[in-house]
């Protein structure tokens, strides 16, 4: 007789677990932002959509800062605008071939501490080269930023970005902005 309840109490659990995974898969939901979809799903959960907040922050290009002590996290989106140029010319169109041109980026509404920016360049292929790295030590919620000249080859057609990282004090990289080169 005890081996029957025990039986059916271990089945009950199963049984239990077993429906309540089913149910968390059932109200798994699909993101997507600017038509790409997210990596993380989101959890439908009495009418309210939850999602992953890294998966938004990177999605939104924003600072994601967590504070263990207080248990929170806060979200910054700085505005940073960026323009290619070579010389005095910005650009945004190129044919295959060599350039020598610069970044420049500028930054502002920055609410959080921030202790680096970089800059990269994202071939069609998706091969990453730093253009630039520095350390930054400002207080402000504003900034002008200028890389030095880049002698870089556009090897093939189609789309490459050029993207700016800031780095949080705890070491995480967030890319916050990108620019879209288009090499014909």
């Amino acid at each position: 007789m005890k081996k029957k309840i025990v039986l059916a109490a271990v089945l009950l659990c199963i049984w239990g677990g077993s429906m309540a995974f089913a149910n968390t898969a059932s109200n798994k939901v699909s993101v997507f932002f600017n038509a790409v979809e997210v990596k993380d799903d989101g959890i439908l959960l009495d009418g309210k959509t939850f999602l992953p907040l890294r998966e938004l922050a990177n999605s939104f290009q924003a600072l994601l800062v967590w504070d263990d002590r207080n248990k929170s996290a806060k979200l910054f989106k700085p505005n940073v605008h960026m323009f290619v140029y070579q010389g005095n010319t910005p650009f945004g169109m190129v044919k295959r071939g060599t350039y020598k041109f610069n970044v420049f980026a500028q930054i502002d509404e920055l609410k959080t501490d921030i202790t680096a920016v970089k800059v990269s360049i994202i071939d069609p292929k998706n091969n990453e080269k730093v253009i630039q790295t520095k350390s930054v030590d400002r207080k402000t919620d504003n900034f002008w930023f200028v890389t030095e000249e880049l002698d870089y080859r556009f090897t093939v057609s189609g789309k490459y970005i050029i993207r700016f990282y800031m780095r949080t004090p705890d070491e995480e990289w967030t890319a916050v902005s990108d620019k879209v080169i288009t090499s014909q």
